[in-house]
């Protein structure tokens, strides 16, 4: 066995950093229809109107994008669809300011 399959840059601790990076966004995405009420502090402020309904819509788009991110087969359309989310979001926080 070579120092290179145990070092931190492999490909299989890569993966499991990002399939662990999934499964926390899909978990607080999951977290948005269980406990709503603890989002919206802040979902109230970005959304002001129909802040739950906009709590519950955006707990799908993080449980959904949470699961792309998951598998290495989707990862890509994965990571896109985040980015492009993180921009909507921090688009609307910056125009309710």
């Amino acid at each position: 066995m070579s120092g290179s399959e145990n070092s931190p840059n492999t490909k299989g601790s890569k993966g499991s950093r990002n399939r662990l990076l999934g499964l926390a966004l899909a978990g607080t995405g999951a977290a948005h229809f269980a406990v709503p009420a603890a989002f919206e502090p802040l979902s109230a402020k970005v959304f002001p109107e129909d802040t739950r309904q906009w709590i519950y819509r955006n707990g799908a788009t993080e449980l959904a994008l949470g699961l792309a991110l998951t598998s290495p087969r989707t990862r890509r359309l994965g990571t896109l669809g985040l980015a492009a989310y993180g921009a909507w979001l921090a688009s609307r926080a910056l125009a309710k300011r």
